[in-house]
C-alpha cells in the first residue's frame, strides 16, 4: 500500500505472484505449475488470434475473484460471493468438518497455509487473513469496501455445488448447502426473457447421477459441475420444470442454433476434453469448439445479423499477465484475462481499453434487457468506468466496471448508444 500513487492508485507492484506460485507446494521447495504464454505472432492460438483480428478484443478484461474457476463462475452468475447458507438466504456456520482458510505460513515455510481452507468469514478482520486485505483495501484513495456480510462465510476456492446434476442434493459434507444467491438467470425469468446453460457432457452427467452403468455415459465424469453458477442455487436446480427449462447439454445448443429455437441468452461451457485447460488440455481442442460454435451461428444469416457470442476465460490459469489489476472488494479483482467479442457490430480488429471483469458479462444483459441490479450489494451496482486521460486503463471513479457496450460498433445508432451510456453513467453515479 506504501506503492499507491497517483498513475497507480492500487499501490501494486505485480512482484509476488512468482512467488506464491512456486512456493505453494506441500513441502514448500517449489515445484508449483510453471508460468506460460501463448505467443500468437508465433503461431500460438491462431483461431482465437484471427478472432481478434477480425472482430474487437478487451486487453483489460479481468478475472473477478482471486480464486479459481468455481469462484468465478459464480461470480459470472450472480455477481456476488456465494455464502455459506440454509438455502433460504440465510447464512450459517459451516459445521467443523469445513474448516475457515487460514493463509498465514506454517512455521518454517514461507507459503504453505496453516489450511488451506475455501472459506472465511471476511466480516471479522480478526480471522486469520482477513485483517491486512481490510486494511490494504481502506487504505486505497477510493472507496473499495470489503463488501463481507456480518457473520457470512464466503467461498473463496473450488468447492463443489449443493445440487447433483440430476436435481437431487449433492450429499457431499464439503459441498456448498444449496443456496438462495439471486442469479442472472432469475433475473431473467422474471422479465420473461429465454436463457439456458449449456454445459459440455451435461445428459451423461445427469445419466451417472441417476445411476447409470452404461460405459458411454463415462463422459459425464466430463462435465464441470464447478463451472454452472445455477447449479448452486434453489431457486434453479431446486425446480424442476426450471431446470428442465434452462439447464442443457452443449448438442442442445447445436439443435437450437439448427432449429431457430436459441434463447436470448446462453452461457456455454465446454467439457473437460475440450475446454482447453492448462496442463490438461490443449487450447487446439478449445479453438476447435469455438469456430464449430461459430460456424454453426454463421450459418444461419438472420441469427448471426442479432448475436453477439463472448469468449471468455475463467480465470488465468497460471498464464501470468502483469496488466492493472483494480481492487474491488475482498474478493478481487484478479488478473488479466482474454475476452473477444464476435458480432457484425465488432468487426475491425479493435482493441479495447475499459475496464471489465466478469460482471460485465452480467451489466451488459441489464442493460440490453433492462434489468436492474441483481441485489443492493451485488457488483453490477458499480458505476460504468470513466477512463482517465493519462491512462486509458485505470477508471478514475473507481471502483468501476464496464458493461462492455464501448466492444460494440453501432454506425448510425453509435450516437444514441453514446447518449444512453452517459444517462446511465449519471443513473448509477
Amino acid at each position: 500500500m506504501q506503492h499507491a500513487r497517483r498513475a497507480n492508485p492500487a499501490g501494486c507492484l505485480h512482484d509476488l505472484f512468482p512467488f506464491v506460485n512456486t512456493t505453494f507446494t506441500t513441502a514448500d521447495a517449489g515445484g508449483g505449475n510453471s508460468m506460460a504464454v501463448y505467443n500468437v505472432n508465433d503461431g500460438d492460438a491462431p483461431f482465437l488470434k484471427q478472432l481478434a483480428d477480425e472482430f474487437t478484443l478487451s486487453d483489460n478484461f479481468h478475472q473477478a475473484f482471486m480464486g479459481g474457476t468455481g469462484a468465478n463462475h459464480v461470480m459470472l452468475g450472480t455477481a456476488d460471493a456465494i455464502y455459506w447458507g440454509d438455502g433460504k438466504g440465510n447464512a450459517t456456520a459451516p459445521p467443523a468438518a469445513v474448516p475457515l482458510a487460514n493463509p498465514n505460513p506454517r512455521p518454517g515455510t514461507n507459503n504453505v497455509y496453516a489450511v488451506d481452507g475455501n472459506w472465511s468469514n471476511c466480516s471479522d478482520p480478526l480471522q486469520p487473513g482477513v485483517g491486512p486485505i481490510v486494511a490494504y483495501l481502506r487504505s486505497l484513495p477510493y472507496d473499495a469496501r470489503p463488501n463481507c456480510a456480518q457473520g457470512h462465510v464466503y467461498m473463496l476456492n473450488n468447492t463443489s455445488p449443493g445440487f447433483l446434476p440430476n436435481g437431487q442434493l449433492n450429499p457431499s459434507v464439503n459441498a456448498v448447502p444449496p443456496s438462495g444467491l439471486r442469479t442472472i438467470g432469475d433475473a431473467l425469468l422474471e422479465k420473461n426473457v429465454s436463457w439456458a446453460y449449456y454445459g459440455g457432457a451435461f445428459n451423461a452427467a445427469v445419466n451417472l447421477a441417476n445411476g447409470s452403468k452404461n460405459p458411454l455415459d463415462g463422459v459425464g465424469l466430463a462435465y464441470c459441475q464447478i463451472c454452472n453458477p445455477f447449479q448452486y442455487v434453489s431457486s434453479i436446480m431446486g425446480n424442476a420444470a426450471v431446470r428442465a427449462a434452462h439447464i442443457k447439454d452443449v448438442v442442445d445448443l447445436f439443435s437450437a442454433i439448427q432449429g431457430d429455437t436459441l434463447p436470448a441468452v446462453s452461457f456455454v461451457k465446454p467439457d473437460g476434453l475440450l475446454d482447453g485447460h492448462p496442463a490438461t488440455l490443449k487450447v487446439d481442442l478449445l479453438e476447435a469448439m469455438v469456430k464449430d460454435i461459430l460456424d454453426r451461428v454463421q450459418g444461419k444469416p438472420a441469427l448471426e445479423a442479432e448475436t453477439a457470442v463472448f469468449i471468455v476465460f475463467d480465470e488465468g490459469g497460471g498464464y501470468w499477465d502483469s496488466g492493472f489489476v483494480q481492487p474491488v472488494d475482498f474478493f478481487g479483482d484478479g488478473t488479466r484475462i482474454p475476452f473477444i467479442v464476435v458480432s457484425p457490430y465488432s468487426k475491425g480488429g479493435r482493441v479495447v481499453h475499459t475496464y471489465y471483469d466478469h460482471v460485465s458479462i452480467a451489466k451488459f444483459i441489464e442493460r440490453n434487457w433492462r434489468l436492474k441490479p441483481l441485489t443492493d450489494r451485488s457488483r453490477d451496482n458499480l458505476p460504468n468506468p470513466i477512463a482517465r486521460e493519462d491512462d486509458p486503463y485505470v477508471p478514475r471513479n473507481m471502483p468501476a466496471i464496464g458493461d462492455l457496450m464501448e466492444m460494440f460498433r453501432f454506425d448510425a445508432d453509435e450516437d444514441r448508444a453514446e447518449g444512453d451510456r452517459d444517462r446511465d453513467d449519471r443513473d448509477r453515479r
